[in-house]
């Protein structure tokens, strides 16, 4: 047989793997060549280019369906396969690629899926010469990943020290003198090779179940899970506790071998109806089989944990997932015969099969062909079967168990490449790692704003990473659901909890990881108050954390509140406890600011006046209203700054906060704001025209008398305006008054009548000087001039209902004015 060409360094793969989808064919093909690769064997660098394009499916297979991303990929394999029509490449191979690409650009998921999967797992024969095109794409592959978790490589190196001993012993030596070490080594490790099924040899014993066991195992198989899927989880801990259990076993008896590595193999079959999950772990003898596995809540783990605290090692503690010995009953709920055949990683251990109906019994008997570790089969019932379906299995696995320290195989394919980044220090994580984890667990296409890596012992042991994405879709009308999961050990406890964080940070997405928490039996509901502690050392540092995104980025951050706003805003409406300090993550717009520029309360305070004692807002729909609006020309003439509350739901924020570090929030418009003597003006200077207090009081009084006490409640003096003649005072909120009419429901209802309001009259203001001349010389007019007045001050406090109401009103005045000017005319040309 030929011998392979140097295959490239990890390195070149590596960036290969991560950096070809931006890269056209050719650009990869050059590549590989310029990296000292043997050019007399071009399947280097045929190999290369295959491993990037099936590399690039994965992802695309096991995020789900989605069009983009379909047709993105099979635009890509188009362009690779023009650069794969080459001699070296077997036809079969081209023809499956090209098929690929019809399947992805024609939406067919499970087409596509059965391709893939013959692509990466099928050899190839070539010119009589042994060319395996999935040997060396999973070598590619699998060395530009980080496939394994580190106790699987430490164990695989161990393993393969010990296998070049075994290799030296003679009988070896003697079956395997046409191999060499390396074929030995991947024959060794090999879990692609057709299985042997196990034999039961030995005769069966049949064991009765006791009653009280008859009665725990019903609960257990019809009332203890919220749901069946819940099984596989429960198997796969259990699989992983095996695992963990051989390899710290290993570290104190080095006779203890599984000669296999460190994983877990699933195989399902829906036709057959059968579910199966292999690990290669510790085992159990034929004692341990009876105690185990006869006997409902014996946890074996619960005992090796015993045992390694008494012998004051704790290595394997914080990696141990059972705790309660019932996860392997669940599978009583979709079998309706399981079998375990077992073989303990002791030397000279026997093999052993332990099956059961679950109906009363089960038997016990020796068999052959079992591998060190335990295989547990499953017969589907008819109403289960789903569960032998790939993608049924796949999805499971990934909600559930995806980051358990061990690689688990679906039908040969590895399902949980995505590692527990909460687990790794915060130095050792890139931002490329954080993007990938936080696509995965958010199930999204955007990258992460802002990230988080936390990590504390104190008051309670938590693992987190948290992020906040780039946008969310409660803008389009689509409740967010909560978006962070809790886990335990790395095992999913809670998906989506509702008690981790308030309701109002639901657009974070992301994991809490704590080995603290207090489980009932089903792994599924916590004990004690263990979620409300989790819950206020988790929104403490959510909060400290956006808040140092506030300060270390403003500009960002503006940008970040924009669109999450409303979130920030409905927390300091909800959320009494900490209103405080969400209060620090609110943004504004001020009359110190140009339009789009935003401040922080906190900012407001910093740079208010010395003698102000107040922070002064107003409500307005735009900026422009605001400008222009009679309540904010004393702060500009002041200098006062003045906050822009654009949005209706800014009103219930500053009434639910109402001070921000014992400075009072007071709007604009209310009565505080008119006895300020930092907004007064000084009396007009011009006494020829202007009015005395004693007839501004009198002219306050007429109007008064005027409007009637349904109108308004009070006419006072003011000296505060300057170009405006009146304002309202004490009037409805115009965001509770639009409430209160859609309340009202029917057109038909009779409509809801205006409170009256307290007026503020400007006696320096040449309407109001004239108003009080006319009042005695043209009563009618000047009525209506006083009506006027004061729908223009409603309108100015953006509460009159319809501005319609003015015209009759404005075209009497409009005749009345233009009569006069023409009679005034008359007059002058007399």
């Amino acid at each position: 047989m030929p011998t392979s060409a140097t295959p490239p360094s990890v390195d070149f793969r590596n960036a290969i793997i991560e950096n070809h989808w931006n890269d056209p064919p050719h650009t990869i093909f050059k590549k590989a060549n310029g990296e000292q690769v043997d050019d007399s064997d071009s399947r280097n660098t045929i190999a290369v280019a295959m491993a990037a394009i099936l590399e690039h499916c994965e992802p695309v297979f096991k995020s789900g369906p989605n069009k983009r991303v379909y047709t993105d990929t099979a635009q890509r394999i188009k362009g690779m396969l023009k650069e794969l029509e080459s001699d070296e490449v077997p036809r079969h191979v081209v023809r499956s690629l090209a098929d690929l690409s019809k399947a992805l650009e024609e939406k067919d998921w499970d087409t596509a899926k059965e391709i893939h999967t013959k692509l990466m797992t099928t050899e190839y024969d070539k010119h009589e010469a042994s060319f395996s095109s999935s040997a060396m794409l999973r070598q590619f592959a699998h060395s530009s990943v980080p496939r394994l978790a580190g106790a699987a490589r430490a164990n695989a190196r161990r393993q393969w020290r010990t296998t070049k001993k075994t290799l030296s012993e003679p009988i070896v030596q003697k079956n395997a003198q046409c191999a060499s070490l390396i074929s030995a080594q991947r024959l060794l490790y090999s879990t692609n090779a057709t299985p042997v099924e196990e034999v039961v040899t030995g005769k069966e014993e049949v064991h009765e179940f006791k009653t009280e066991t008859k009665r725990l195992l019903n609960i257990v198989a019809n009332s203890l899970y919220s749901e069946k899927e819940i099984f596989v989880r429960e198997l796969i801990s259990n699989a992983a506790d095996a695992l963990e259990k051989l390899r710290h076993s290993q570290m104190h008896d080095s006779s203890l071998e599984s000669g296999k590595p460190l994983e877990i193999r699933i195989s399902v079959d829906k036709d057959k109806k059968q579910f199966i999950i292999q690990d290669y772990g510790i085992g159990m003898t034929l004692e341990e089989v009876n105690e185990n596995l006869g006997t409902i809540a014996r946890s074996g783990s619960k005992s090796f944990l015993e045992k390694i605290e008494k012998d004051g090692s704790a290595g394997a503690k914080d990696n141990i997932i059972g705790q309660f010995g019932v996860g392997f009953y669940s599978t009583f709920m979709v079998g309706e015969k399981i079998s375990v055949y077992t073989r303990s990683a002791k030397p000279g251990s026997k093999g052993y099969c332990w099956s059961t109906d679950g109906h009363g019994s089960y038997t016990v008997a020796e068999a052959d062909n079992v591998a060190v570790g335990t295989k547990i089969v499953i017969e589907l019932r008819d109403d289960c079967k789903s569960f032998g379906s790939y993608l049924e299995v796949d999805a499971i696995i990934k909600k559930y168990s995806n980051f358990v320290g061990f690689p688990i195989f679906l039908n040969d394919q590895e399902v949980n490449t995505v590692e527990p980044l909460w687990t790794k220090e915060k130095s050792s994580v890139t931002e490329d790692q954080h993007r990938e984890f936080y696509r995965f667990i958010a199930n999204a296409w955007d990258d992460p704003q802002y990230t988080l890596h936390f990590k504390t012992d104190a008051p309670i042991s938590i693992s987190s990473v948290l992020y906040v994405p780039e946008k969310h879709m409660e803008s389009l009308g689509e409740r967010t659901e909560p978006g962070v999961s809790l886990y335990s050990r790395k095992v999913l406890i809670q998906p989506k909890s509702k008690g981790l964080l308030p309701d109002w940070l639901r657009f974070v997405k992301g994991v809490v990881d704590s080995e603290e928490i207090p489980l009932n039996v089903s792994r599924e509901l916590l004990q004690d108050n263990i979620l409300s502690r989790l819950r206020i050392v988790m929104t403490k540092r959510a909060l400290r954390w956006l808040e140092g995104e506030s300060k270390r980025d403003p500009a960002k951050y503006n940008e970040f509140f924009l669109d999450f706003g409303q979130f920030i805003k409905e927390g300091v409406c909800t959320d009494a406890m900490y209103k405080k300090d969400i209060a620090k993550l609110l943004r504004f717009e001020s009359s110190a600011t140009k339009s789009g520029e935003m401040i922080s309360l906190q900012d407001y305070t910093d740079r208010k006046k010395e003698d102000q004692k107040r922070i002064y807002y107003l409500l307005t729909p735009k900026r422009r209203y605001a400008e222009e609006s009679p309540y904010t020309e004393m702060f500009k003439k002041k200098g006062v700054e003045l906050l822009y509350l654009y949005e209706t739901v800014d009103e219930f924020v500053v009434n639910h906060l109402r001070e921000f570090q014992g400075i009072d929030l007071v709007s604009a418009d209310s009565p505080e704001a008119a006895t300020d003597p930092l907004l007064q003006q000084e009396p007009s200077k011009d006494g020829a025209s202007a009015l005395s207090e004693t007839e501004a009081k009198e002219l306050a009084k007429w109007v008064e008398e005027t409007l009637g006490p349904d109108v308004v409640k009070q006419v006072d003096v003011s000296r505060r305006l300057d170009k405006f003649p009146a304002i309202v005072l004490e009037h409805e909120s115009p965001a509770m008054r639009k409430m209160m009419q859609m309340m009202e429901g029917s057109a038909r209802m009779d409509e809801l009548p205006p409170m009256p309001t307290r007026l503020e009259i400007n006696p320096d203001h040449g309407v109001m000087r004239g108003l009080f001349q006319m009042r005695n010389q043209d009563p009618a007019f000047a009525k209506l001039i006083a009506e006027q007045v004061y729908d223009n001050a409603l309108c100015a406090a953006g509460v009159l209902d319809d501005p319609r109401s003015m015209i009759s009103r404005l075209n009497s005045l409009l005749e009345i004015s233009v009569n006069k000017a023409i009679e005034q005319d008359k007059k002058v040309s007399a």
